[in-house]
C-alpha cells in the first residue's frame, strides 16, 4: 500500500538554452527517484499479506491487462528493498498508492465514508512504527487516479466499478477527509517528537488553451480545476472550486435530481481540511491542448465527470512523442504548471514527486536524456526567474514496473526512468552530453 521515494542531495547544473547561462539548483534542493507499491513489490501472497484490489483484478480478469500479466513478482522489491535502502540518504513514504485491501473494497471502498476511520488507524500505525526514520510523508499519491476505479468515463482501473459521475465524486470526498485526518493525527500526536513533514501528491498535465479564444481559455481553466483543483482547492483554499460546484449542480438539476451529484462539505470539514499540508507534491509528465466540448450542453445519460468538465483534449502534432500515447515532450508545460500552482495556492513549498519519460526499453535512450534536461531547465527557470518555491525533484521511476492496465508491454511504458525489465535487469547509463552536467 505504500510507495517510496528516495531522496538524494546532489548538485545539478544546467545550461539554459534561452539565457545561455549556467543556473544551479539551491544547495539544499532534494533530488531522488520513486517507486510504487504494487508496481514493484511482488510477493503478493507472502508473509501474511492480504489480497488487494489489484490482486483481485489481475487474477480474475487478466484479459483487462494488455499482456495478461500481473504484479505477483514485478521487480521483487519486497525481497530486494534492503539493496535500495543502502543507497539512500533520506527516505520518504507514500501511505496510499492505489492498492486498497480487497476486504475494504468489499465494504464499498473509497465511496464509503467509513474508510476515513480505517485510514486514520492505518496512518497512525505507520507514524508510530516508522516515523523515527521517515521524515517525508505523502498521504495519497494521485488521488484523482484512485477515483477512476469507480468511473468508466475516466478509466477502468481497479476495482473497475462503473459509478461514473457519482462514485468518483464520493471517493474523492472520502479521500480528502482521510487525508486531512491523517495530517491532523501526525500534527497532534507525532510531529513534535519526529519532526517530519506531511502532504499530498496531486498529478496533472498542463492544460493549454488550444487558441487564444475566451472559450478555449475557459476550457483550460475547467480542465485544471476538475483535475487538480478538485483536490488542491479544498486543501489550500477551502472547499471545492466554485466553477466545479456550479457546473455539477447545474447538470444535476438538468438531469432531474434534487441535489448535486457533488457531495457538500459542511463548515466543519471545510475548516478541518483547509491547511492540511507542509508541502505540495506534484506529479507532472506532459501537456494537453484544450477546447470546449460543444456536446457538453446536452444532458448526459449516464452522467460523468468528463461531461461535467465539458472539454476536449488533444496534442500538437509537432510535439515529440514517447512510448506512451499520452506523454509528449513539452518542457514549457511544467513551468506553466508550477506558476499556476504558485498563483492559485500562495506559492507553497513544492516537491516534484514524479516526472519522467516513457521509452520502449532501449538502452540507448537519447530522448529520455533530452526530456530530463529540458524539463529540469524549465524547473530552474521557474525557480530563478519566476520565484516558484520548488524544493525538490523526484524522477519516476527507480526501476521499471508493472504499469497497471498496460502490464509490462512496450506499447505503454513499464517504467519512466529506471531499468528495463525483461527476464532480467539490464542497467542503464546516461550517454554523455556536454550540456548536461551531473
Amino acid at each position: 500500500m505504500t510507495a517510496t521515494f528516495l531522496v538524494l542531495l546532489v548538485s545539478v547544473f544546467l545550461r539554459c538554452a534561452a539565457q545561455d547561462e549556467v543556473l544551479s539548483f539551491p544547495d539544499d534542493f532534494l533530488f531522488g527517484a520513486a517507486s510504487a507499491a504494487y508496481q514493484v513489490e511482488g510477493a503478493w501472497d507472502q508473509d501474511g499479506k492480504g489480497e488487494n484490489i489489484w490482486d483481485r483484478l489481475v487474477h480474475t480478469h487478466p484479459e483487462m491487462i494488455a499482456d495478461g500479466q500481473s504484479g505477483d513478482v514485478a521487480t521483487d522489491a519486497y525481497h530486494k528493498y534492503t539493496e535500495d535502502i543502502k543507497a539512500l540518504l533520506e527516505l520518504g513514504v507514500t501511505i496510499y498508492h492505489w492498492d486498497l485491501p480487497q476486504p475494504l473494497q468489499d465494504l464499498g471502498g473509497w465511496p464509503n465514508s467509513v474508510m476515513v476511520d480505517f485510514f486514520e488507524d492505518y496512518a497512525r500505525i505507520l507514524f508510530k512504527n516508522f516515523g523515527d526514520r521517515v521524515k517525508w510523508w505523502i498521504t495519497f499519491n494521485e488521488p484523482y487516479e484512485t477515483t477512476t476505479g469507480y468511473s468508466a468515463s475516466t478509466g477502468v482501473d481497479a476495482p473497475a466499478i462503473d459509478l461514473s459521475g457519482i462514485g468518483d465524486y464520493l471517493a474523492a470526498h472520502t479521500i480528502l477527509k482521510a487525508h486531512a485526518t491523517a495530517y491532523h493525527v501526525y500534527d497532534t500526536e507525532f510531529r513534535a517528537q519526529q519532526n517530519g513533514k506531511i502532504g499530498i501528491t496531486l498529478n496533472n498535465d498542463w492544460q493549454e488553451p488550444k487558441t487564444d479564444s475566451d472559450d478555449d481559455k475557459l476550457a483550460a481553466e475547467l480542465a485544471m480545476q476538475f483535475h487538480l483543483g478538485w483536490f488542491a482547492h479544498p486543501i489550500y483554499i477551502g472547499d471545492y472550486p466554485e466553477i466545479m460546484k456550479e457546473r455539477i449542480a447545474n447538470n444535476s438539476k438538468a438531469e432531474g435530481r434534487n441535489s448535486s451529484r457533488l457531495p457538500e462539505f459542511g463548515d466543519y470539514w471545510i475548516n478541518y481540511i483547509k491547511g492540511t499540508y507542509d508541502f505540495y507534491g506534484m506529479n507532472h509528465y506532459s501537456t494537453n491542448l484544450v477546447s470546449l466540448d460543444p456536446s457538453a450542453s446536452n444532458v448526459a445519460n449516464p452522467p460523468s465527470l468528463w461531461h461535467d468538465q465539458g472539454v476536449n483534449k488533444e496534442f500538437d502534432s509537432s510535439w515529440t512523442g514517447s512510448a506512451a500515447s499520452w506523454l509528449k515532450i513539452v518542457p514549457w508545460g511544467i513551468r506553466k504548471q508550477l506558476n499556476w500552482i504558485k498563483d492559485q495556492y500562495g506559492n507553497p513549498p513544492l516537491l516534484i514527486t514524479e516526472n519522467g519519460y516513457a521509452d520502449y526499453g532501449d538502452l540507448s535512450d537519447t530522448n529520455r536524456i533530452i526530456y530530463y534536461a529540458s524539463y529540469l531547465d524549465q524547473v530552474l527557470s521557474a525557480i530563478h526567474t519566476d520565484s516558484c518555491n520548488v524544493i525538490g525533484y523526484t524522477a519516476w521511476s527507480l526501476t521499471d514496473n508493472f504499469e497497471w492496465l498496460q502490464g509490462y508491454t512496450s506499447t505503454e511504458p513499464t517504467g519512466r526512468c529506471g531499468q528495463y525489465l525483461k527476464k532480467k535487469m539490464e542497467k542503464k547509463t546516461l550517454e554523455k552530453f556536454d550540456w548536461l552536467e551531473l
